[in-house]
């Protein structure tokens, strides 16, 4: 019996799948029970295969009759529109080349709907593998529905942190990436969108252009000749002016006097450095994301910055350069 899907509301549903059962070989890679035992009685009007006549129900509700355990997934505050209009937009009732009775594979199957995200990252220059690897969609989405916006299967920090709390993990080159709940339970001082949880604050979580995922530009060398446009991740939040300006008394406490000692760092002719050099990214053990030392060549070796707060200002020791201290306020 040939029926179609039908279809969900516009611009949410694919093209009409064909329902036909495939041939028993080679072998389906999922069938559905009452199918595969011959009882067809089960969902529709007939017992005979060959003419089983219309089923039972309309919609979800035959299905749900014996699949209970969605009764309470499709009574969560946010639902698949699919699921709620018609399993068989995303199911075939009888056998499948694919598991859990797809219609195609998952992440195909995602994005004959969901085009923008399947462009944005079949085009993105660092796709996120979390797309293509594992459960592909459903990693990070429950395709029936969640408690959660965007069917997102945990809040969204939660989710990055829990996936990200490995030290195996490389991006696509192979360099291994930072374990990052393990450094945020050891690094108490938190970046703001870190501590607000927001990770979509500076990464795009299905793919982009830029290095590490990030949604503005940001120079992924450690140095780089100062240009405000290269700073776009940054200067969303922080104040321009503050690290452009080379005397100031008021739009930085990094400064000797009244010397910009951003200024000073980062408008360097061909050896300017980036905000990492001296900053952690996420979080850190001491004020201002001040980082205990960076990587120094591809060796491993970590050169350390030695950061001293003191009563006047700080100093950095034996470092990129030789002990330098600095003053912006009188001793109390």
């Amino acid at each position: 019996m040939a029926e179609k899907a039908a279809a969900a509301p516009a611009g949410r549903a694919p093209a009409p799948r064909s329902l036909v059962p495939l041939p028993a070989k080679p072998a389906p890679a999922s069938s559905h029970a009452p199918f595969e035992a011959g009882d067809c009685k089960i969902c529709h009007q007939n017992a005979d295969p060959k003419q089983p006549g219309p089923v039972l129900k309309k919609g979800p509700a035959l299905c749900l009759d014996c699949h209970e355990e969605f009764n309470g997934v499709m009574k969560r505050a946010h639902t698949h529109a699919p699921a709620r209009t018609d399993c068989i937009s995303c199911h075939n009732p009888h056998n499948s080349a694919f598991s859990k009775l797809l219609h195609l594979e998952p992440r195909a199957l995602c994005v004959s709907c969901h085009e923008k995200i399947g462009k944005l990252h079949d085009s993105a220059k660092v796709p996120h593998k979390a797309l293509t690897t594992g459960k592909q969609c459903s990693n990070c989405h429950n395709p029936h529905g969640s408690t959660v916006e965007k069917l997102l299967i945990q809040l969204p920090f939660d989710l990055c942190v829990n996936c990200h709390s490995v030290d195996t993990m490389a991006d696509a080159n192979g360099k291994k990436l930072q374990n990052i709940k393990a450094w945020l339970l050891n690094n108490p001082k938190q970046h703001g969108p870190v501590a607000s949880k927001d990770c979509n604050d500076c990464h795009e979580p299905h793919g982009g252009d830029l290095f590490r995922l990030i949604n503005q530009d940001y120079p992924p060398e450690f140095y780089a000749p100062y240009d405000a446009k290269n700073y776009g991740l940054c200067f969303g939040c922080h104040r321009e002016k503050a690290f452009s300006t080379a005397q100031t008394a008021t739009l930085t406490s990094f400064r000797n006097g009244a010397t910009n000692l951003h200024y000073l760092h980062l408008q360097q002719s061909g050896r300017g450095r980036t905000c990492r050099a001296c900053h952690e990214v996420h979080a850190a053990k001491q004020d201002h994301l001040i980082r205990d030392g960076v990587p120094y060549g591809s060796g491993g070796w970590i050169l350390k910055l030695n950061y001293k707060k003191t009563a006047t200002g700080g100093s950095c020791e034996k470092t990129c350069h030789a002990e330098k201290s600095y003053a912006n306020r009188t001793a109390p």
